[in-house]
């Protein structure tokens, strides 16, 4: 992406595909609390039968009964989806770690918007998703 172009995510049909080719998503900043929009999404991402993996250094116990882990690099093995719900100053590293594991997608939630974190990743040949939320998404192309 040069420059002084500004982002802008996928068309709907690009996002069609990213929402039916995803099998194993990782969310990033999972949380404990129900009321928290991460654990929304992760409930309703097991319930359709996605290979969830939580992202999350601080709970010392699964959610949802899904392995947590302390970063995306202990996670073993690509994910589609890195599902990431941190503040918009935090993604740089995540989508760094998303990149140097050969992740497929960085889907940043409604709110979290970084740039040049995307940037990079489009730079290495990966989806980017800046500013969506996927359960919306989801509901309105599925």
């Amino acid at each position: 992406m040069p420059e002084n172009t500004p982002f802008a995510n996928p068309a709907d049909e690009r996002i069609k595909s990213i929402l039916s080719e995803m099998k194993r998503i990782a969310v990033v900043g999972i949380s404990a609390k129900e009321d928290r929009a991460s654990h929304g999404i992760a409930r309703f991402l097991v319930g359709q039968g996605f290979d969830v993996v939580g992202v999350n250094p601080v709970l010392k116990e699964s959610v949802l009964g899904l392995e947590i882990y302390p970063t995306l690099e202990d996670v073993p093995g690509q994910v589609d989806v890195v599902n990431i719900f941190r503040r918009s100053d935090q993604v740089g590293p995540i989508v760094n770690a998303a990149i140097a594991r050969g992740d497929k997608c960085v889907w940043m939630q409604e709110q979290v918007i970084n740039p040049e974190a995307a940037a990079a990743a489009q730079a290495a040949g990966m989806d980017v998703l800046m500013d969506v939320c996927l359960y919306k998404e989801w509901l309105r192309l599925k």
